[in-house]
């Protein structure tokens, strides 16, 4: 199972990169986590651009999410939305298909975020019919180095590799029912 865990933040020392990283280092041995972590590389969003005049760094992206059997999704909140280099990674999307029938799941590295969580999940929703809302991970390590990030992961993998094991068990059944979520206080 190959996932794609993409950082919606473009931040060098983001928490939400660093808990996706923890999660590929703690993955069970059946599942492959490549971390994609080039949304401040992609330029602006312009249909002029789309075709032929597609830009390296948008084709590499686009690449990286067909390639994928599913993509989970980890984002700061920026002035409580989405921020917007995700939102312009996410308009390179919408008129190719890579993403339509992905199965999308979201992380999240913080207690706080609600309202950017629910763009998000509106956004996703809209554009691709395999988005889960149910399937949920919240591990709140914010201002968390990621060291520290990595080694709570390390010492307690229940709950994140149980989360792993769903939503790969979604990418491959396609399964639309309601599935557990997976916070850690």
């Amino acid at each position: 199972m190959k996932i794609l865990a993409v950082s919606g933040s473009a931040r060098r020392l983001s928490t939400n990169t660093a808990l996706l990283r923890a999660l590929q280092a703690i993955a069970p041995d059946d599942i492959a986590v490549r971390v994609y972590d080039g949304i401040g590389d992609l330029p602006v969003f312009s249909p002029d651009r789309e075709g032929d005049g597609l830009p390296d760094s948008v084709r590499h992206f686009q690449e990286a999410i067909a390639d994928c059997d599913g993509l989970i999704l980890s984002s700061p909140e920026y002035v409580r939305s989405i921020p917007g280099g995700l939102k312009n990674a996410i308009d390179w999307l919408v008129s190719g298909d890579q993403v339509v029938g992905k199965p999308v799941a979201l992380v999240h590295a913080s207690h706080r975020g609600d309202d950017m969580l629910a763009a998000l999940r509106t956004v996703l929703s809209t554009i691709s019919a395999n988005f889960t809302d149910s399937l949920f991970f919240r591990l709140p390590v914010m201002k968390e180095a990621p060291e520290a990030i990595l080694q709570r992961l390390v010492d307690e993998p229940d709950a994140a590799q149980r989360f792993l094991r769903d939503f790969a068990c979604f990418c491959r059944d396609g399964a639309n029912e309601r599935l557990p979520q997976h916070p850690i206080s």
